[in-house]
């Protein structure tokens, strides 16, 4: 049995999210995502202002009239959510932290995948593959994705997304939407990346805190790196130190966006104590535009 608030925190994200869904992102997902391919339905009689390429010419033969051919969009996808749990996801200085944030958001990217008919899988990483849940449909599955992400009790600190992403192409044989959400704060992914967006569609979602941006006049701090634990004295009150600790993020930021750019992937940006549906609305109706 899950704890009582386990339970709780599953079913105010499932209200939440699902309000999402079906309010504000109503039939973005189908729209954004076409399927697959397209598949032979049935031939119909020809008829004034119908593309004559679509012409079934042995069925016109045989009949002595013209036929076209019918086809469906081949709609079922299959979406796989690769989703960071290193130790840096719990930074936060706004209401919320960065799981919190990465859990919502992937709730809301499940219900409107199951919502659109299509399966969706989950897997869980840090610097190795902490779970994984194939792709699946239903209302019951979307719940135990969200039970996962909620009661997932790490065993690695670091972040690997080369790891995560060599774990993909090993498991998902069929080409897969996959929504890689991170905060990408990593080195040395790019080369699997790179194989992995031949092999599927890669969404890179990046979950930030804008404390990681930018840093207060708060005096002499410590530091802690959460994910290796090493501690750093810092000066906030020196003008310098503050300026080279932005210029190295926005570096950072900088690099991450230019590989993504050469790798054709179209990022979301979502930041913690923000609505990410207006991030979201924003990517569905650039990929409605392109298609």
């Amino acid at each position: 049995m899950l704890p009582s608030d386990i339970i709780k925190k599953i079913r105010r994200i499932e209200i939440h999210t699902t309000r999402i869904v079906d309010e504000l992102l109503a039939g973005q997902w189908d729209s954004a995502f076409r399927g697959s391919g397209i598949e032979f339905e049935e031939v119909r009689p020809y008829q004034m202002g119908d593309d004559v390429r679509a012409i079934d010419w042995n069925v016109t033969a045989r009949t002595g009239r013209p036929f076209i051919k019918l086809f469906r969009e081949e709609r079922e996808l299959s979406a796989m959510l690769l989703v960071d749990q290193s130790a840096s996801q719990g930074m936060g200085s706004h209401w919320q932290t960065k799981r919190e944030q990465v859990t919502e958001l992937s709730a809301t990217l499940a219900f409107s995948a199951i919502k659109g008919n299509d399966r969706v899988g989950l897997t869980l990483f840090t610097d190795g593959i902490e779970k994984f849940v194939p792709p699946r449909k239903g209302t019951r599955h979307v719940l135990r994705l969200i039970r996962e992400l909620l009661y997932c009790d790490p065993m690695g600190t670091g972040t690997s997304l080369a790891t995560a992403l060599e774990h993909l192409n090993r498991t998902m044989s069929r080409r897969t939407v996959v929504f890689l959400i991170s905060d990408f704060q990593d080195a040395g992914y790019e080369k699997a990346l790179k194989i992995a967006s031949r092999k599927h569609e890669v969404i890179p979602v990046v979950v930030a805190d804008q404390r990681e941006l930018k840093m207060p006049n708060v005096g002499l701090v410590r530091l802690r790196d959460a994910e290796s634990g090493q501690l750093l004295t810092f000066d906030s009150f020196s003008r310098s130190n503050r300026r080279a600790y932005e210029q190295y993020a926005q570096r950072r930021m900088d690099e991450r966006d230019a590989l993504f750019q050469r790798l054709n992937l179209d990022p979301i940006h979502i930041y913690t104590g923000e609505d990410f549906v207006e991030p979201l609305k924003r990517f569905f109706h650039r990929r409605e535009n392109r298609q």
